[in-house]
């Protein structure tokens, strides 16, 4: 397998992953909104936290409005994460992988960009976001299962699995670590007057569902919503496959099948087990902050091995 369709297959992973875990932020976190009291708002800006975008952000736009921040996160192709300019990289790294990829995969993924691309302008107005929104995730989830089911799960096949993997633990970590701020640790709210405790399993339900984790979190923890449950299942459950330490090791098992991947497959496995040990129970926001910066100074480190062992030039994407 030549190294740049390696590098471009794992990119496309990557950006298909990405296009979707923004439309289901984006999704959810307006429902967020309408479930907490009026008096009571995170706004939008803390989207723009989670994609780590704040400085690009800011050169952009005056004030984290609502329209600003839904433009920047959907349709802004100035802005390398969007929903828009991830799919356009999504579709011309696939358009140079047409000789590897099935010809309904191509397909498909051209006309979700076309969508994408058609829609993004109308996706602004609250009315219309919603089904902009689920026509991106259901168009990539469509995606994956059809290359699940008609491509030959070989080398070509485990690069991509690998960038979806990683670009899936990067998210969630991001996720946790923006959306848990306000919540470890507080008693009351800023005012002084009304305790907000009582809202904070809606916002974790919120972290849940931003990772369409919630169902699976009730089967696995059959037991009210909690920080410190949310934390454990999020980081640690080997089942969920949204949760880091599924992603990672997924990550490591494709490694391992590949050559010269044992290294990088322990690098990985170190992580796996490092979560093994954390005490959930003890961390408060500060701590929770460190960690997860940890984890992706770990993702980003995974991620220049995989560059420098399988790439060549580092063209077919940008983290």
């Amino acid at each position: 397998m030549l190294s740049g369709h390696a590098e471009a297959i794992y990119w496309l992973g990557r950006y298909v992953e990405r296009a979707e875990d923004v439309a289901r932020l984006a999704n959810v976190h307006a429902n967020l909104l309408l479930d907490l009291p009026r008096k009571y708002t995170i706004g939008w800006a803390p989207l723009v936290a989670i994609t780590g975008n704040q400085q690009l952000f800011g050169d952009l736009y005056k004030e984290s409005s609502e329209r600003n921040v839904v433009r920047f996160l959907i349709a802004d192709e100035k802005n390398p994460g969007s929903i828009l300019s991830s799919l356009t990289a999504a579709r011309e790294n696939a358009r140079l992988l047409r000789d590897l990829l099935p010809r309904e995969a191509w397909e498909q993924i051209n006309v979700l960009y076309l969508l994408a691309r058609q829609e993004a302008g109308a996706s602004l107005a609250q009315a219309k976001r919603y089904d902009y929104l689920e026509t991106v995730i259901r168009g990539a989830q469509q995606l994956y299962g059809t290359l699940a089911s008609t491509m030959s799960h070989d080398y070509p096949y485990d690069f991509l699995r690998m960038g979806l993997s990683l670009e899936r633990a990067d998210m969630t970590t991001r996720i946790i670590d923006v959306r848990s701020a306000n919540l470890l640790g507080r008693r009351g709210s800023s005012d002084g007057g009304t305790d907000l405790a009582p809202f904070d399993n809606i916002q974790w339900m919120g972290v849940l569902r931003s990772l369409s984790a919630y169902q699976m979190y009730r089967q696995t923890v059959r037991a009210p919503v909690s920080n410190t449950d949310v934390l454990r299942f999020l980081l640690t459950d080997a089942r969920f496959p949204r949760s880091i330490s599924f992603c990672l090791a997924e990550l490591s098992a494709i490694l391992r099948r590949l050559p010269r991947g044992q290294a990088l497959s322990r690098s990985v496995q170190t992580l796996v087990d490092e979560i093994t040990h954390v005490q959930f129970d003890r961390l408060d926001s500060e701590a929770l902050h460190g960690y997860t910066d940890e984890l992706q100074i770990g993702f980003a480190a995974v991620h220049d091995q995989i560059s420098r062992t399988y790439f060549l030039t580092g063209v077919a994407g940008a983290t």
